[in-house]
């Protein structure tokens, strides 16, 4: 069997604020990280989907019912999920399903532009992560392993108030823990999981947060130069040089 950890594949960019790009510090790091990466490695290679303007389609019943019979046979090659649909519900649900599970695990970077609404992600990429979610999607049928251990993710997130460690509103952080989970639960390993942060960006426009609009500059500077530096050859990248 092939080495999972050492394939190649391409960058995944995933944006999700509700902003257009003007008004989006996610989309404009993420962009940013983009430019740098194909300086490095050219056009080619590079897949994006803005799920705020091409909304990943809800779970169904349909979804639900596929997946449990799935589950029921243990982890089994994505190829054989085809054998046990059973109606057209069924059959159009994977048909949503399977290319973006495909993608995921064809990528060697996946970027992530998330917005904080609400202390968490946005509903747009909730449904993204509920529908690759599919039972044993990543994991390889005859190791066990995670077809992720190689997949390095990098996770730019904003948010409009402060939410750092020591912070009053620390404990209201419920995007990042959450990322960091889900992606470790799907076999990320810990040196490949990358969060870049954006504090205080509405310093600029909420008053009750204008006195921090130095610190604001701060950070989204330090973010633009964390990116910067992520967008690596991906010899380094696999070779643990980030």
């Amino acid at each position: 069997m092939t080495d999972i950890t050492a394939r190649q594949g391409f960058l995944l960019h995933l944006d999700s604020s509700a902003d257009a790009a003007e008004d989006s510090v996610t989309r404009q790091l993420t962009a940013g990280f983009v430019t740098h990466w194909r300086a490095r490695h050219g056009e080619s290679g590079y897949r994006y989907r803005d799920l705020a303007a091409d909304p990943v389609p809800p779970l169904s019943p349909a979804y639900a019912t596929l997946g449990r019979r799935v589950e029921r046979q243990g982890v089994i090659p994505m190829d054989r999920v085809d054998r046990l649909v059973r109606d057209q519900a069924e059959e159009r649900q994977w048909s949503l399903t399977r290319p973006l599970i495909d993608e995921l695990r064809g990528a060697h970077t996946v970027l992530l532009g998330v917005p904080m609404y609400n202390f968490t992600v946005p509903a747009t990429l909730k449904s993204w992560i509920d529908r690759v979610s599919f039972p044993g999607a990543f994991t390889d049928p005859d190791s066990g392993r995670s077809v992720l251990e190689g997949t390095r993710v990098v996770a730019v997130v904003a948010r409009g108030g402060g939410y750092g460690p020591g912070t009053p509103r620390e404990p209201y952080d419920f995007q990042v823990p959450y990322l960091r989970a889900y992606f470790g639960n799907l076999g990320v390993a810990e040196e490949n999981l990358h969060f870049v942060k954006a504090e205080l960006t509405r310093a600029g426009d909420i008053p009750a947060l204008a006195r921090f609009q130095d610190l604001a500059k701060q950070s989204l500077a330090a973010a633009h130069a964390d990116l910067t530096a992520l967008a690596a050859p991906a010899a380094a990248v696999r070779a643990g040089g980030l």
